[in-house]
């Protein structure tokens, strides 16, 4: 399985290697077009050396070959007349065939009345049959390629084969033939090819390290470019990078540099903002406490005494009671925001059992969800210990329970618990309005509402989820959720079961097991 395996890896490691590296692909690009320009081009000029050694080597055969046509015709007219032809023409054509072999210039072959009169070692057959017919009484010379083919062991080799025609004294016609072979001219274009894929190779290597380098330089300025950008983007806005000169590189880094300066200048007046923000709300939150204190005792008389009022009156002390709870409630959760904001939040840990805590959570929400028409289901394996801020984390609990509460309109609730070996988690679902899968992180904003026309049912203030997942956070824990309209939601909060703890999954799956997914990851 390895074995079949392996191909695949090494193609999944060769293209995450290419696509990550420019340079490759410049230099890979080029040398692409740089070999077929430098093929192309030796193509050309071997076909040019090629077409010039044969046509010169054509050309000065058949001068030689015209010559020694003129000699042996002379040679063969000049005889002595007491010797017969057969005896005349191997004379003159051993005379010409020692004057071809003075430098390995061309061979001859003679065809005689009786029989051929051939140079040593020269094998017949390297004369085309197709030139022998051609060849006729008169002037002329007959040129053709062919091999040149040896009896006495030597290698054969291309050669020019040039046909004529001697006249005997008597007018009798005999063809002559020379064979040139061009094993000189073939070790020529041997070495003129070396030469060729030499220079080639050596031009391919040298231009392909100056291509190199070269693209090192140019995309050197985009490379410091980008880590400045991952620094600046990491937070480090004082990070800049070095312009030189007045080219699209250096406009781009000065670009780039004027970028960071805004970007550093705008952050730092929206964190001003955002301070300024955070301490007008702590500021106002401590300053209303002293009136609301006030208020809350002259209410609190009233509220004793209500029923020594008229029903108007009765009426209006009960909203006022129920208002100044309110009140009350989101003056505290705004101070425990600005404590979160400011970072001075901790904890006051100690193991206690989630379930009994739950369960504890689930009973003091009973009228509530009897309000409501909403049964409240528990589900959990035991006792699950954990070490944890009971204060917050039974904060969390009762956020989540109110939420589906309000949100589950009038459906059963399930609570459920469980651990493993890291964590455990608590999900509390309900059949509610539900909201849209883009919704899921934007439900734990301050003071956000799916439906912002739909008037609250109980005080809430806003910041329920936002405290819940701050309270969550500072646990070293997550608070997840899910929601679909009209099929309700589910939140997931899970803990370490060590405080400082390190989450690596939870017991639970965010998706609920009662909703078809329908390929949604659980």
């Amino acid at each position: 399985m390895k074995r079949s395996l392996r191909p695949r890896t090494i193609l999944r490691r060769a293209v995450a290697v290419w696509r990550s590296s420019l340079p490759l692909r410049v230099v890979a690009a080029t040398s692409v077009g740089l070999i077929v320009v430098l093929t192309v081009g030796g193509w050309l000029l071997l076909q040019q050396i090629t077409s010039g050694v044969l046509e010169g080597k054509q050309k000065s055969s058949l001068a030689e070959a015209s010559v020694a046509l003129g000699t042996l015709q002379q040679q063969l007219r000049a005889a002595d007349e007491g010797v017969g032809v057969n005896e005349r023409l191997t004379q003159v054509a051993q005379d010409a065939a020692n004057r071809g072999s003075v430098g390995g210039q061309y061979l001859v072959l003679v065809r005689g009345p009786v029989s051929d009169i051939v140079s040593a070692g020269l094998d017949p057959a390297s004369v085309p049959e197709a030139l022998r017919s051609e060849v006729t009484a008169g002037d002329g010379l007959w040129v053709t390629p062919t091999e040149a083919r040896f009896t006495d062991g030597r290698a054969a080799a291309p050669a020019l084969a040039i046909a004529g025609s001697l006249t005997a004294t008597t007018g009798e016609s005999y063809q002559v033939f020379f064979v040139f072979p061009m094993t000189q001219e073939i070790q020529t274009l041997q070495v003129v090819q070396s030469a060729v894929f030499t220079v080639g190779a050596v031009i391919m290597a040298v231009l392909g390290v100056f291509m190199y380098v070269q693209v090192r330089q140019i995309l050197a300025p985009v490379r410091a470019a980008r880590m400045a950008a991952e620094r600046i983007a990491a937070g480090h806005l004082s990070e800049r990078v070095q312009a030189k000169g007045t080219d699209d590189l250096a406009l781009l880094a000065t670009s780039m540099n004027h970028m960071a300066s805004e970007l550093a200048r705008q952050i730092t007046q929206l964190e001003n903002l955002s301070q300024v923000q955070q301490r007008f709300v702590s500021d106002v939150s401590h300053e209303l406490r002293t009136p609301l204190t006030t208020i809350r005792m002259a209410s609190d008389v009233l509220h004793e005494a209500r029923d020594h009022f008229d029903p108007v009156a009765r009426r209006s002390v009960e909203l006022l009671d129920a208002e100044l709870d309110r009140f009350e409630g989101l003056l505290t959760d705004l101070l425990e925001i600005s404590r979160f904001d400011a970072g001075v939040a901790d904890l006051s840990t100690e193991v206690v059992d989630l379930t009994e805590l739950v369960r504890g959570e689930i009973a003091s929400q009973s009228t509530f969800a009897d309000r409501f028409g909403s049964e409240v289901r528990l589900d959990a394996p035991g006792p699950l210990l954990v070490e944890c801020d009971p204060r917050r984390i039974r904060r969390i609990v009762r956020n989540l329970i109110d939420n589906a509460i309000e949100h589950g309109e009038g459906h059963p609730i399930d609570v459920r618990l469980a651990r493993d070996d890291n964590a455990v988690a608590l999900v509390v679902r309900d059949h509610g309005v539900g909201f849209f899968a883009s919704q899921s992180q934007q439900v734990f904003n301050r003071f956000w509402r799916a439906d912002p026309s739909r008037a609250r049912l109980v005080g809430g203030t806003g910041l329920g989820l936002a405290i819940a997942l701050e309270d969550a956070r500072l646990h070293g824990g997550w608070l997840n959720a899910w929601g679909r309209p009209r099929r309700g939601a589910q939140f997931r909060l899970t803990l370490p079961r060590k405080a400082g703890g390190t989450l690596t999954g939870s017991p639970l799956p965010i998706v609920p097991a009662d909703t078809p997914t329908g390929g949604e990851q659980v």
